[in-house]
């Protein structure tokens, strides 16, 4: 059979395995169009998607306001590099970011980055610029990114870490609240202070990250007190509060930001993936004195806050705020049929919409089978988790529910053993 008499599949999975790094994992997949959540393969087949381009379309694939200010940006101009010339869409982001700020204090800035990787790491420049310390502490379960220092700060080897040693010095690891697995908030609040006796000076540690809801490590949220009280502890060795949002944020659990749920104030907060409505965007937001900690030309980068992707971040925030009530349905709905189809001894668990079943065997194999079979019935879904034992939803809220529906049915069948 000739090249050209095979599927489109067929021909883009050929083309792939030839031209593209092995190292990229990805499924048996060719999309050619994508709206709402609804996604469209090269085949003609058409997917409900429950993965949402991994948390980069909570508003949905394609939503007209973001494509129409993205159209008017580029009949502008598509770059200038804010170095080199500023301009008003980078400004404006900044704004609604600082408008948006669930972080203490009065005035807020920003800076905007590609990634959530790299806001992490800036994140972390802030930090040990304005407090004069290098340590940094992070969580068991915590994802923040795939470069070096956010690699370090991540809590996976398999397939994340794996050969790609030695990693950056003074990130410290200490567990967070699990009870599903055992790890009170307790637990995790001694274990903080044992590693400020036996690891680290805490005079010495610049800040501390938290996922809100850890995403990667499997949907994991917070316990309801724990935020405030590691809140407290850190306040007390002037170590800042970094509240990692690259995937709770932008409305995935219901108000713009996942840390609204705890009622504290963290000192920096990065952002990303919906933010930039479908194009690379990510950001730091913070009070003015810790952000300006940094001096002129300390913080930057050539595609950081790219015009086009700030003009879509603006319709996104524009229409965050007003769809507060659909997330909360949307979650609602969920959790009612998750709990109703979870196998016996699962953990079904999340915040919002933003929701996970975690099976009870420490192992990939079951949620690899079920993510394969819910795309074989139209279903596009994700895994996550230490052992990759988590069924993650990261459905657009802006689902109708007919979809909604027909999705969850589908993975009702593939939960079934």
């Amino acid at each position: 059979m000739s090249l050209q008499e095979r599927s489109a599949t067929e021909r883009v999975q050929e083309a792939r395995e030839r031209y593209v790094a092995r190292g990229v994992a990805t499924p048996p997949l060719v999309v050619e169009r994508a709206e709402g959540a609804r996604v469209w393969g090269v085949d003609g087949r058409e997917y409900v998607d429950f993965a949402g381009g991994l948390g980069c379309a909570n508003l949905g694939h394609n939503l007209p306001a973001v494509v129409d200010a993205v159209h008017e940006q580029v009949d502008r101009y598509m770059h200038q590099c804010f170095m080199v010339g500023m301009y008003e869409p980078y400004v404006d982001v900044c704004r609604r970011l600082a408008e948006l700020s669930p972080c203490r204090g009065g005035s807020q800035k920003s800076i905007l980055l590609n990634s959530g990787a790299e806001a992490v790491e800036n994140a972390v420049k802030i930090a040990r610029a304005a407090t004069g310390r290098p340590a940094v502490i992070v969580f068991d379960n915590a994802f923040h990114g795939r470069t070096l220092l956010a690699l370090t700060m991540t809590s996976k080897v398999v397939p994340y870490k794996r050969g790609f040693g030695p990693f950056a010095p003074e990130v410290y690891r200490t567990p967070a609240p699990y009870p599903f697995r055992g790890v009170s908030e307790d637990d995790a609040l001694d274990a903080l202070k044992r590693l400020f006796k036996g690891d680290v000076d805490p005079d010495s540690v610049a800040c501390a990250l938290l996922e809100p809801v850890q995403g990667e490590g499997g949907f994991i949220p917070m316990t309801p007190d724990f935020p405030r009280r590691l809140q407290e502890l850190l306040d007390r060795h002037g170590i800042l509060y970094v509240d990692d949002e690259v995937q709770s944020g932008c409305g995935r659990t219901g108000p713009v930001w996942a840390i609204e749920h705890y009622g504290v104030e963290p000192d920096l907060l990065v952002s990303g993936k919906t933010l930039g409505g479908g194009l690379p965007l990510a950001a730091v937001t913070g009070r003015a004195e810790v952000v300006d900690a940094v001096p002129p030309g300390g913080l930057g980068g050539t595609f950081g806050g790219n015009p086009v992707a700030c003009a879509a971040a603006g319709a996104v925030l524009d229409a965050l705020p007003g769809l507060r009530g659909r997330a909360e349905q949307v979650g609602r709905r969920l959790r009612e049929r998750l709990e109703a189809m979870a196998p016996p001894g699962a953990d079904v668990r999340g915040l919002g919409p933003m929701l996970a079943i975690e099976l009870p065997e420490q192992s990939a194999d079951r949620t690899a089978r079920i993510t394969a079979e819910a795309r074989e019935a139209g279903l596009i879904l994700l895994s996550c988790g230490i052992h990759g034992n988590v069924v993650r939803i990261l459905v657009p809220f802006t689902i109708d529910d007919e979809q909604l529906e027909r999705g969850l049915d589908i993975l009702e069948r593939c939960l079934r053993p």
